[in-house]
């Protein structure tokens, strides 16, 4: 036998409670978001760059990449390789004109802008309760998630 059945149950320490424990909490903690729409970061280290890359692969929004050569590339970027050097990292995105996905390696980007619209704001769970709790409130029928259109 093991578990619970076999007398095996989780020590519980008195001096180090779980502060996380979600059955004890009545709202566990979630993730924020920073409000990268409309920011241009500094890309003057390595680090730098591999930062606000990071931070553009999580946006929900457009971004515009300008290269080296001074050609600028708006889109969604979904996905990025990181290796040990700029030269073998690279960033891929879908261009808002094209179908055709780009490639761009972290060492031709020479500058970056969070220009896109970020699709996820104020659409978190607690904003879609706060806007169901009104309408309840208020009396409305047949209350429903519905999403926002598209641009």
């Amino acid at each position: 036998m093991t578990g619970k059945a076999a007398g095996h149950a989780p020590q519980e320490s008195a001096e180090q409670p779980n502060p996380l424990n979600p059955d004890a909490l009545e709202v566990v903690p979630g993730w924020g978001h920073e409000k990268l729409e409309g920011w241009i970061p500094e890309l003057a280290s390595e680090q730098e760059i591999r930062s606000a890359l990071e931070k553009a692969f999580d946006y929900r929004g457009d971004i515009t990449i300008t290269r080296k050569d001074g050609t600028k590339i708006e889109g969604y970027l979904f996905d990025r390789r990181s290796g040990p050097t700029l030269a073998d990292s690279l960033v891929r995105l879908y261009p808002k004109d094209s179908s055709q996905k780009i490639s761009i390696a972290y060492s031709d980007i020479a500058a970056l802008a969070f220009t896109g619209r970020d699709t996820a704001v104020g659409k978190s769970w607690e904003a879609w309760v706060k806007k169901y709790s009104a309408k309840k409130a208020a009396g409305e029928q047949n209350i429903a998630l519905q999403p926002e259109p598209l641009e």
